[in-house]
């Protein structure tokens, strides 16, 4: 979340900042509460000053009534603090709550708008594929040549699960190798994460583990909820954790599950893969120095782009607008590949994303740095990106590689693990 104090000396820029996003937050709400809260801790400390003054003078009393009546009137100021400190206790945890739904600042280079106004920046090297067929959907391709089983998926668990079978039990092991093994070029540590993470730490990362429209499927009777990405939990390695300056930045890499319900989805873009209720993803997140997170944002995006340039995906990068970027996010940029099945004559779709949260997240999860030689501490700086989500990835692999006669090429990159470079029909 931001800083309470910033936001009290920065009212009107919060207020335009929310609506840029098309947030409503009662951030004048906020300001009353936060003046209300300081009075309600002036009255706290008053009390306890008088208390320990009266105390300091029980010893002195002249005689057992007049030290009684000290006595009385020490109990009474007690009463009164400890009843002033619940007050603040209740006015500080409600504007709390009103300033957990302020969003981020924004980056001053992101398009302002809804998702029509996100702007394309730039393409991979890889162009768009001339077919001199009409392609399939990789649901087709899946059927044809026994990749996926959706009916099974639905039978086991419901819509929106799904069972991958012979090659492409391969190609998603491969893809996830592919990705570990340019990660572990640029310096990321890799990890298995959790599938579960308890509730604060969710709420802290800026996901809603309860509610309507929660996207999180949550464990009865417990605080824990399934991720719906390692973000989640490596975002949580550190929770209540101060780091020193030298060890930043610090790159982690996470393979999970990811769980979804995907509550509110529609249209074309839910069938098949698209939209799963259960997917594995490698993610990248980082942790850096204030200065750092813009630089190190360019090179998320930078190894998203590698990953897919050396698939030979086409896609393009899109710098998100205000309005579409999440309450964490600071600036987001998408990666939208070629899936030449999807719509009548293809469409791109998101496969990936980056994000700086700058210190959204940090101060949510009290997750600080110290330089030596300086006094205090300072919130980090969180970033994460997409390094390949298996699903996705295996629409856009499916899709653009198939052929004329129904198979489908496996990219050059994948082959070392797949030991094959073709998926044909059983």
């Amino acid at each position: 979340m931001l800083d309470r104090k910033f936001i009290i000396e920065n009212v009107d820029r919060i207020k335009k900042n929310c609506a840029d996003r098309g947030v409503r937050c009662d951030v004048d709400r906020l300001v009353e509460l936060e003046a209300e809260r300081r009075k309600k801790l002036q009255s706290v400390e008053e009390a306890n000053r008088k208390a320990n003054d009266v105390a300091k003078m029980i010893g002195k009393a002249k005689d057992a009534t007049e030290r009684e009546s000290m006595k009385e009137e020490g109990r009474r100021l007690r009463e009164q603090k400890e009843a002033a400190q619940a007050e603040h206790d209740r006015l500080d945890a409600e504007a709390r709550a009103v300033q957990a739904t302020i969003p981020n600042l924004t980056h001053a280079d992101a398009p302002i708008g809804g998702e029509k106004d996100s702007r394309e920046i730039r393409r991979g090297v890889t162009a768009v594929r001339k077919l001199d067929f009409k392609p399939l959907d990789h649901v087709t391709l899946g059927e044809k040549l026994g990749l996926v089983d959706f009916e099974a998926g639905g039978r086991t668990t419901g819509h929106g699960f799904y069972f991958l079978k012979n090659d492409a039990v391969l190609l998603d092991l491969a893809l996830q190798r592919y990705a570990l093994d340019t990660l572990i070029k640029e310096g990321f540590t890799l990890t298995t994460t959790p599938d579960l993470a308890r509730n604060e730490i969710l709420e802290g990362i800026g996901f809603n583990p309860r509610g309507p429209e929660t996207q999180v499927y949550s464990i009865e009777n417990s605080d824990l909820s399934l991720v719906g990405t390692a973000e989640i939990t490596l975002g949580g390695m550190y929770f209540n954790e101060t780091l020193e300056a030298e060890q930043l930045p610090i790159k982690l890499c996470g393979i999970s599950h990811c769980f979804r319900t995907e509550a509110g989805a529609h249209g074309q873009a839910t069938r098949g893969l698209y939209r799963v209720h259960q997917f594995t993803k490698v993610e990248m997140f980082a942790y850096t120095l204030p200065d750092d997170s813009d630089r190190v944002h360019e090179q998320l995006l930078g190894i998203e782009c590698k990953i897919f340039d050396g698939l030979g995906i086409p896609y393009r990068v899109i710098d998100t607008a205000s309005g579409d970027l999440g309450g964490p996010a600071y600036r987001k940029f998408d990666l939208e590949a070629w899936m030449p099945g999807r719509g009548e004559a293809g469409e791109f779709g998101e496969v990936t994303s980056a994000s700086n949260c700058t210190d959204y997240q940090s101060r949510r999860l009290n997750i600080r740095f110290r330089k030596k030689g300086e006094k205090g501490t300072q919130f980090v700086h969180t970033l994460n990106g997409t390094a390949v989500a298996i699903s996705r990835a295996l629409i856009a692999v499916l899709e653009n590689y198939q052929q004329a006669d129904g198979s489908i090429l496996v990219p050059e990159a994948l082959r070392p693990w797949m030991g094959k470079d073709r998926i044909a029909a059983l």
